[in-house]
């Protein structure tokens, strides 16, 4: 299991969210799983480009923080099914005005983030 080897600064509300957030995936698995994807396979479909072994790690650091809850279902082939806690669901306000805020200022932004193409003469 990973230690830490430096101690967490939690001296303000915003250092305590941004290690909760703390991870490329987290805040794309608690939107899948507020619209209604559960399921474990479902939500690596979702992302692709994210490895299995990392999501899983970010969902077991999320069920670990009390922001969801995984439920393993006592059948074969296992079924394990995600879902927002109370608290997880306290997030989605923050979530939805961070994208509004992404979509207002997407001119601007975009464009430093695409790649920069060199002139071959």
């Amino acid at each position: 299991m990973y230690e830490r080897k430096l101690s967490v600064k939690l001296e303000c509300g915003l250092h305590l969210f941004m290690e909760v957030m703390n991870g490329k995936w987290k805040i794309n698995l608690i939107w899948c799983i507020y619209s209604g994807i559960k399921r474990p396979g479902e939500l690596h479909r979702q992302m692709p480009k994210a490895s299995r072994r990392l999501l899983d790690t970010q969902l077991k650091q999320l069920t670990d923080q009390g922001i969801i809850t995984k439920t393993v279902f006592d059948q074969l082939p296992l079924k394990a099914e995600y879902e927002l806690t109370p608290l997880g669901q306290t997030l989605i306000p923050v979530i939805e005005v961070t994208a509004r805020w992404g979509e207002t200022h997407r001119s601007i932004l975009e464009p430093l983030f695409q790649p920069k193409r060199s002139i071959v003469g």
